[in-house]
């Protein structure tokens, strides 16, 4: 899977990391659950990453199944950190704010 669009900066910024596990903390992957309600207790699908011309690509250690949906998580570590969005209750302390993007 490739995963385009983020800042270039970045990208190579952590892309630097010999550990190689902060993708997997910033944008992991996940099988989707038949009960949605579920998404947030799902394990984080195993895998390597690596970066390839400022794209990110997930290669799982086990194939993705047809016909199954998965999500990556992308959290937004940036977002609701202004001190409105704390007192307009859009954001609370210690509360990530992320996208899920849905695939097949």
């Amino acid at each position: 899977m490739k995963i385009t669009g983020l800042d270039k900066a970045i990208v190579q910024e952590i892309a630097r990391d010999s550990a190689g596990g902060n993708w997997q903390a910033l944008i992991p992957v996940y099988r989707m659950p038949a009960d949605t309600d579920l998404k947030n207790y799902q394990p984080v699908q195993p895998g390597i990453y690596h970066v390839q011309d400022n794209a990110v690509i997930f290669v799982p250690d086990t194939p993705f199944i047809t016909n199954q949906k998965y999500f990556v998580r992308y959290y937004k570590f940036d977002a609701g950190t202004k001190v409105t969005d704390f007192v307009t209750g859009r954001n609370r302390p210690g509360s990530l704010q992320y996208s899920d993007l849905e695939f097949k």
